[in-house]
């Protein structure tokens, strides 16, 4: 059994292996091995007995003499707490904090106090973080949205057509990094160390294609996602990806530049009309293409 190289042994574990190294061959008394391992002498006492009673897995591991105590919220009181933390926090606050939730938990409860790590730690269990916000698509539910849906809607209800393919199409700007520091390698029982420190090289756009029945994906890189580089995809789409289809769906949101306009813009009027006739765009209004 390798304990040390692991670097993620609980220190319970690792003082009760020691309390049995120390306690081999009788060098050691009781009071000795407690003294040396900052250590009750019954503890010393139950990791010998739980050795020789049970083996070693049971030794190390056991836990049965630490029950722990009862919890300090009951049901009724972890939820009002849940309740609190997702309401609207008290005027002149932006957030809530835990210790505004724990003096509105303390003045509509019963009880005398609560400790700032309880409220933590309910918090977590219910996988609550009242002080962050996310930045979200919001939309605006009006008619043209709910039309825009239905269609978005009835067109993937639809069987699989391989002459008319439904794709999403999206891109995003990414950062190109490097590492600062030449990560350390990884070995048995550990796994790769990389530094956070990073240095930043440069952005690239990733544009991805998505054909919603055969799950098939595409990703195309470049510098940046002009109206031209939208164009070009398109083109590649027809041409290479879908050399067949009689008609392409396409699914993309409301970016300046997706419309045909860009193709347009790019390509000479006698190449438009056979992307054109192809090429069905519906864009998204106000929401996410996927």
């Amino acid at each position: 059994m390798n304990l040390v190289s692991k670097g993620n042994v609980p220190s319970r574990k690792l003082k009760r292996a020691n309390i049995l190294l120390m306690a081999d061959k009788r060098i050691y008394q009781d009071i000795e091995i407690a003294n040396a391992l900052s250590a009750g002498t019954s503890t010393v006492y139950r990791t010998k007995r739980s050795f020789v009673e049970n083996g070693l897995e049971a030794a190390l591991d056991k836990d049965e003499d630490r029950p722990g105590g009862a919890r300090l919220l009951n049901g009724v009181e972890e939820a009002l707490l849940v309740s609190i933390a997702c309401s609207k926090a008290p005027a002149g606050r932006s957030r809530w904090t835990l210790q505004l939730l724990a003096d509105r938990l303390v003045a509509l409860t019963d009880l005398e106090s609560v400790s700032l790590e309880t409220i933590r730690c309910r918090l977590k269990e219910k996988e609550i973080k009242p002080w962050q916000k996310k930045m979200w698509c919001i939309p605006t539910f009006d008619a043209d949205y709910v039309a825009n849906m239905e269609e978005v809607l009835d067109l993937y209800s639809k069987q699989e057509n391989p002459l008319e393919p439904v794709v999403n199409f999206d891109e995003a700007m990414k950062q190109i990094i490097a590492d600062t520091r030449t990560p350390i390698p990884p070995r048995p029982g550990q796994v790769e160390k990389q530094d956070y420190e990073y240095r930043r090289v440069g952005t690239a756009n990733i544009f991805l294609f998505f054909d919603r029945h055969r799950g098939w994906r595409k990703a195309k890189v470049t510098q940046q996602k002009t109206a031209s580089d939208f164009a070009e995809c398109m083109r590649d789409l027809v041409d290479i990806h879908y050399p067949e289809a009689e008609k392409i769906h396409l699914v993309l949101d409301n970016l300046n530049t997706h419309k045909p306009a860009s193709l347009y813009k790019t390509f000479p009027l006698r190449k438009l009309v056979a992307f054109c006739v192809r090429l069905y765009f519906i864009t998204l209004q106000n929401m996410q293409a996927g």
